[in-house]
C-alpha cells in the first residue's frame, strides 16, 4: 500500500441486489465497484456535516457485525461498513489477495473513491490488524482508531485461539470439513457463538435463527473456504513478518488516538496483549471488559460506544466527561 496512491477516478454506486445484506432499521446498503474489486457498504448516514466512520470486520465476519455498535452511535458518526473482499456480500478480488494489506488496500481504495477520509477508524479482529495497517501508512485517513480485540501477534498464542491457526496448514481445513459435514448450520453457529462470546447464553433465539440462515448461505457460496482459509494464512503470514512491516512496529507508527478495547473472556486474543498493546500505541486508553469475549462491540455496545464518546469529548477538550478509567494508558472494568 503506497502512501502516494491516489484516489480512484470515481465509484460507482449500484443497488444491492434483493438477497443482499440483512438491514437493521435505519440503515442501507450499496455496492462500490472499483477496478478488480467490488465492495458492498452498510450504511447509517447522519445529515451533511458529521465526522464519518468507517467499520472493518474480523475473519469469517461482515459488516452486520457492526449493527449493534452503528445503533449507539447513531446521532454522534457518520457510520460505514463494509463487507471485505469475500466475505458478507462482497465478491472475491479479481487478484485473489486475501492478505492483510490486501484488505488494508481494499480500505484505503473505498476511503480514496469517495473521498471520506479521514475517518474514526473501527476494526475488530483481523479487521483490527487491517485498520492498523491503514493507520500506519495513510495518518490522513484516520481521525481516531478503535480497536476491538485487534488480531496483533501474540506468541505463543492462547490455546483456544489454535484451531483458527491451524485453518492455514494445507490439508486441515479438508479434513476439517469431512469431519464436520453431517453437522446442522445450527450447531455451526452455535460453535460460534460460543468461540466469540464471553456469555453465548445472552443471544436470544431470533438472533440464532438468522446467524444460522446467514452461515448456511455463506456455505453455498464457491469461494466460501478459500476466503477463509487464505485469510487465515494471511494473518498468520502477518505474524510472521519483521523489520518495518512487522504489526507492532506498524502500531509504533500510529498517530491517530487509539482506543483499545479487550475481554476478559476472549478465546481468540488475550486479554495479556493490552499491556503490550497500550504501550505500542503513542496515543491510546484502554477499555477492558471483564465478561466479554471477542466481538465486544456485538456483546457490549452500549460499553464500546461510550469508551468512544469519551473518547471524542477528550479529543475536543470537552472538560469533566471523560468515563471513569479512560485516558492514555488507563484500563477500565467495564461491567
Amino acid at each position: 500500500m503506497r502512501s502516494t496512491e491516489t484516489a480512484e477516478a470515481a465509484a460507482v454506486a449500484a443497488t444491492v441486489p434483493p438477497a443482499g445484506p440483512v438491514l437493521a432499521d435505519g440503515e442501507s446498503a450499496r455496492t462500490v465497484r472499483l477496478a478488480g474489486l467490488s465492495l458492498v457498504v452498510r450504511s447509517r448516514a447522519l445529515p451533511a456535516g458529521a465526522e464519518p466512520a468507517l467499520y472493518v470486520h474480523g475473519l469469517g465476519g461482515s459488516s452486520q457485525n457492526w449493527s449493534a455498535l452503528m445503533d449507539k452511535l447513531a446521532g454522534i458518526v457518520d457510520s460505514e461498513a463494509l463487507d471485505l473482499p469475500g466475505f458478507g456480500h462482497s465478491p472475491p478480488p479479481d487478484d485473489g489477495n486475501y492478505s492483510l494489506a490486501g484488505h488494508a488496500r481494499a480500505v484505503v481504495r473505498l476511503l480514496d473513491a469517495e473521498r471520506r477520509g479521514p475517518v474514526h477508524l473501527f476494526g475488530n479482529s483481523m479487521g483490527g490488524a487491517v485498520a492498523v495497517k491503514v493507520a500506519a501508512a495513510r495518518p490522513d485517513l484516520v481521525r481516531t482508531l478503535t480497536l476491538v480485540s485487534p488480531a496483533m501477534p501474540e506468541v505463543p498464542p492462547q490455546r483456544t485461539a489454535w484451531p483458527t491457526g491451524l485453518a492455514s496448514v494445507p490439508g486441515l481445513p479438508r479434513l476439517y470439513m469431512r469431519a464436520t459435514r453431517d453437522w446442522p448450520v445450527e450447531r455451526r453457529a452455535a460453535e460460534l457463538f460460543a468461540l466469540c462470546y464471553g456469555d453465548p447464553s445472552v443471544i436470544d433465539e431470533r438472533t440464532r435463527a438468522e446467524a444460522a440462515a446467514e452461515y448456511q448461505r455463506r456455505l453455498e457460496l464457491p469461494y466460501f473456504w478459500d476466503a477463509m482459509i487464505r485469510s487465515t494464512r494471511g494473518i498468520v503470514n502477518a505474524y510472521t513478518l519483521s523489520g518495518q512491516h512487522a504489526l507492532w512496529r506498524q502500531a509504533e507508527r500510529v498517530l491517530a488516538p487509539t482506543l483499545l478495547v479487550y475481554g476478559g473472556r476472549d478465546k481468540l486474543v488475550s486479554i495479556k496483549t493490552a499491556r503490550r498493546a497500550g504501550h505500542a500505541f503513542r496515543d491510546s486508553r484502554l477499555l477492558t471488559i471483564p465478561d466479554s469475549g471477542h466481538v465486544a462491540m456485538m456483546e457490549h455496545p452500549e460499553l464500546v460506544a461510550r469508551a468512544f464518546r469519551a473518547l471524542l469529548d477528550e479529543r475536543a477538550g470537552v472538560p469533566g466527561r471523560t468515563e471513569p478509567g479512560t485516558g492514555p494508558s488507563a484500563a477500565v472494568a467495564g461491567s
